[in-house]
């Protein structure tokens, strides 16, 4: 049986220091240290991990830090939502997202041009580059084939970036596919759309697409999940582990709760439900926004894993 500490600042202390003492104070405080813990475990048992999030997350500063990951070789596979992508591409270019209000005047913000997001402003203007940017993509991948998998057009465009701190450059570079499984529920597929009305031969075919996450992995290999938010990215990776007798591992953070009966808010242990993960797994569940909690519980894994020896990068 373990008992409640009592936290006490200390001169130079770390992240990991931080949330080791963190994990004697009680309610999710606790979660954040089981889930650096699972995450360390993934790496050491060289499990195959899916990083999944949400595009809100690439709208914030998040993005630079999964870029990170990838090259530091902590995800093999990811998962995420068609905002994500073209967002990256924005930054990738040199758009910059401003920090606003969540109680600001969307009316004039919708004046003056300006897109929100939570407390964060993307101009209308990102979206014009991306206009452009996508055009020169698009005609690119066509005139090499007719038919692209999303992932491996994922890969293309990835290919053509010069952003260390782009996920898709560093997927690309790093031989890590991207999946997004919705690739028309965003300005992407808008263009994908008008591109097509110009070329009726093109295709993005997302049915060979599935096969590809499933083929990812197989029943044999040892699987992670590190589920950020979850809508489709955090479904489409566990549907994967379902369909390979499901993952060893999995991290949950989310601000959704279990009660809405929601994806996002399903925990790990309803997942087993499903054998999406294993009845033995290693598991944590993290309520709380994933701004706060996953830089906490990744810096942890990462300087654990560093201190070992066992970091890739």
């Amino acid at each position: 049986m373990s008992f409640v500490e009592d936290f006490t600042w200390k001169k130079n202390l770390t992240v990991k220091s931080l949330v080791d003492s963190m994990q004697h104070l009680g309610y999710q405080s606790i979660e954040l240290r089981n889930a650096a813990d699972v995450i360390v475990k993934m790496k050491k048992n060289n499990a195959k991990t899916f990083l999944t999030f949400t595009s809100n997350m690439v709208t914030s500063g998040l993005r630079g830090f999964f870029a990170q990951l990838i090259k530091l070789g902590m995800a093999d596979v990811i998962v995420t939502t068609v905002g994500g992508i073209e967002e990256d591409i924005m930054k990738a270019y040199g758009e910059k997202f401003s920090i606003g209000k969540f109680e600001s005047d969307d009316v004039e913000l919708h004046e003056q041009g300006i897109n929100r997001i939570g407390n964060l402003f993307v101009k209308n203007e990102s979206y014009m580059l991306f206009e452009d940017k996508m055009m020169e993509f698009l005609d690119k991948a066509y005139k090499k084939k007719p038919t692209w998998p999303v992932s491996e057009l994922l890969r293309e465009i990835g290919l053509s970036l010069d952003d260390e701190n782009s996920i898709l450059y560093q997927a690309a570079k790093n031989n890590v596919s991207i999946f997004c499984p919705a690739i028309t529920d965003g300005a992407f597929g808008f263009h994908l759309y008008l591109f097509q009305q110009d070329h009726p031969d093109f295709q993005v075919d997302v049915v060979k697409d599935f096969g590809n996450i499933l083929l990812s992995t197989t029943m044999d290999e040892k699987k992670g999940v590190i589920a950020l938010g979850g809508s489709i990215s955090k479904h489409h990776a566990i549907l994967c582990t379902l369909l390979n007798g499901g993952a060893e591992y999995a991290v949950y953070l989310t601000t959704a709760h279990k009660t809405s009966g929601s994806m996002s808010g399903a925990t790990t242990n309803e997942a087993k439900s499903w054998g999406k993960v294993k009845d033995d797994s290693d598991i944590a569940t993290v309520i709380g926004d994933v701004t706060i909690t996953f830089p906490l519980v990744m810096t942890h894994a990462l300087e654990t894993l560093s201190e070992e020896g066992l970091l890739d990068g």
